[in-house]
């Protein structure tokens, strides 16, 4: 789905690389999404937060798990784009048109997000860390010694705590950025007064990033809060849900506007990355899928 013309094609590895270039750029804004969905005060602005954890730990407190973040996109992102691109690639993918696309965003998203779990686990402790009494912070050193110290003081399987509301949100948030930008690209190509140029690709990203926030928001409250509870505080997703609601429907989409404002820029720079890896180092195809 390009524009007219000899095309190139992304590398399956493409996606995770622009994924992770993308959450180095974004972390700061993805870090206040995650402290303002935990935090359960209701007069508590995203930038009277930033101001609280500014003043309480210094600027760099606001790239607290960029190790963790940038290691879940390699993971999830990579996984999801590469399973997502060769489908779209092949001739089923070819033929099936949107909804083909969709079925394929999903099973992309159905494994990233497993296969992601463990670094999107760190990644939401770490960032929460800053928010705690120093006493109680997990100190994690980075990704890595986040998921050793896991796996050693609270088991193997607590790695993956989470990973159904996590591959969920990542099955809606494929299709919502993924399928939603190619239909958008295509759509704007279709009128005849876009090309294959950064203002389309910044156009059609934003349309992605506004359909993936609304179709995500709820499973990633949830997620959020299921990932950051210690060992056998809810005792199922009832509890988690009860927890969630306390606060009334609008609780599922607490951080609703901070989400977008990071999901947003986040989508953007992902699919503005990945174009231009995919123009400058693409494989070329001579006929448009």
């Amino acid at each position: 789905m390009t524009a007219k013309g000899p095309q190139k094609v992304s590398r399956w590895y493409f996606g995770g690389l622009a994924s992770a270039g993308s959450a180095y750029c974004t972390h700061p804004l993805d870090l206040l999404k995650v402290i303002y969905q935990i935090d359960m005060r209701t007069n508590l602005s995203m930038w009277q937060l930033a101001r609280e954890i500014v003043r309480d730990d210094g600027l760099t407190a606001l790239y607290s798990g960029v190790t963790a973040a940038v290691l879940r996109q390699l993971t999830y992102s990579t996984t999801r784009f590469a399973i997502y691109e060769l489908g779209k690639q092949s001739e089923y993918g070819k033929e099936s048109g949107f909804f083909g696309r969709v079925v394929m965003a999903a099973i992309g998203g159905t494994v990233g997000g497993f296969v992601g779990s463990p670094a999107d686990l760190i990644n939401v402790r770490m960032q929460n860390d800053v928010k705690l009494p120093p006493a109680q912070r997990r100190n994690y050193k980075n990704a890595i010694d986040g998921i050793v110290r896991v796996w050693r003081e609270e088991g193997f399987r607590r790695l993956f705590s989470g990973a159904s509301s996590a591959t969920a949100r990542s099955v809606f948030m494929t299709i919502g950025q993924l399928t939603f930008y190619d239909q958008a690209k295509y759509t704007l190509f279709q009128t005849g007064y876009f090309t294959d140029n950064i203002g389309t690709h910044f156009l059609a990203s934003v349309i992605a990033g506004g359909i993936a926030t609304t179709m995500t928001q709820p499973i990633d409250v949830v997620k959020t809060v299921m990932m950051n509870a210690k060992p056998g505080e809810f005792r199922n997703i009832g509890a988690i849900l009860r927890h969630i609601g306390k606060l009334g429907p609008v609780g599922f989409f607490k951080g609703f506007v901070p989400r977008f404002i990071r999901l947003g820029p986040h989508t953007v720079l992902t699919f503005i990355f990945l174009e231009q890896l995919r123009i400058n180092f693409g494989i070329v195809q001579t006929q448009a899928p």
